[in-house]
């Protein structure tokens, strides 16, 4: 198994997936929900150290938020780690949204044919919806898909989303490698940039707990030389300028706050941090010592 994405790289193919998800929906996997409105950002606080972040969280077009995780075998303790995903969803947005509502969604890959949906305890009931992609001839549905490529038709949004997790309705690693590789081929022959580029960063980032890490870095180096390739290194480019630039603003406000707290003037705190005279009297009022 792979130990996953780095969250750098994750982060990035998350942006570039977002961009494309938006009023899809998971109706290819069997599961009956709104349409998707936005992705968001998974590296929500921990509860644990050692806990990994959620595989997806969706908000959806009717309000209500959405945590997807994959599984490809069913264990009881799993639910613990849902409970955590749960705690760690509302901390961020029920603060935010008084009529939040949360639903939690698992895919199980096609090693699993059937598991227990729901946990009760005397205090509480957790309730998941599932889907078993057991259920989704793999086979058919790829040459299905790759007839539509080959013939010029368009895609329609339910083949995007069942292209991305293909891989995934096969059982065992090795079956789950070769359906990748398949999927990356058919993708690279789309015409549509948009759609290659959704379904190449979709399929990698669902496949990512289950293909083997130096496969998946083959995968990661063939498609460098594509659309999404560029669109990666633009986006890693920025990714890290970003971080600069986060980094250079904690140094300045660090520096601003030691100043304020020898009480040294204004002005001459704005010439050496280039903090603007509201931010300072920002962190004035707040009254944070360093």
């Amino acid at each position: 198994m792979s130990e996953g994405i780095a969250y750098q790289n994750k982060d990035i193919l998350f942006k570039i997936l977002g961009q494309t998800y938006k009023e899809k929906s998971f109706a290819a996997y069997g599961i009956d929900l709104p349409p998707i409105r936005e992705l968001l950002p998974t590296n929500l606080p921990k509860i644990s150290a050692n806990e990994k972040d959620i595989d997806n969280l969706f908000l959806l077009a009717d309000g209500t938020y959405a945590i997807v995780d994959y599984e490809a075998e069913y264990k009881k303790l799993n639910k613990i780690k849902y409970l955590n995903y749960i705690a760690r969803v509302m901390e961020k947005y029920y603060k935010e949204n008084e009529n939040f509502d949360l639903r939690l969604i698992v895919i199980y890959t096609g090693d699993v044919k059937s598991a227990e949906p729901n946990f009760e305890t005397k205090c509480l009931t957790l309730r998941t919806e599932q889907a078993f992609l057991s259920h989704i001839d793999g086979e058919a549905a790829f040459n299905m898909i790759q007839q539509k490529i080959l013939s010029g038709t368009v895609l329609e949004d339910d083949d995007l989303m069942k292209l991305v997790i293909l891989p995934l309705t096969v059982p065992g690693s090795k079956g789950k490698q070769e359906m990748l590789e398949k999927v990356v081929d058919l993708a690279e022959q789309i015409t549509d940039e948009e759609q290659r580029i959704f379904t190449l960063s979709g399929v990698i980032v669902a496949s990512d707990k289950f293909i083997n890490r130096d496969y998946m870095e083959q995968i990661r180096r063939r498609i460098n030389m594509t659309q999404l390739g560029q669109l990666y290194e633009k986006e890693k480019i920025e990714y890290a300028n970003n971080k600069v630039r986060e980094n250079s603003i904690k140094e300045r406000t660090e520096m601003a706050l030691k100043m304020l707290n020898r009480d040294i003037d204004i002005i001459d705190i704005m010439e050496v941090t280039g903090l603007t005279e509201d931010e300072l009297l920002r962190l004035q009022e707040k009254g944070v010592t360093v």
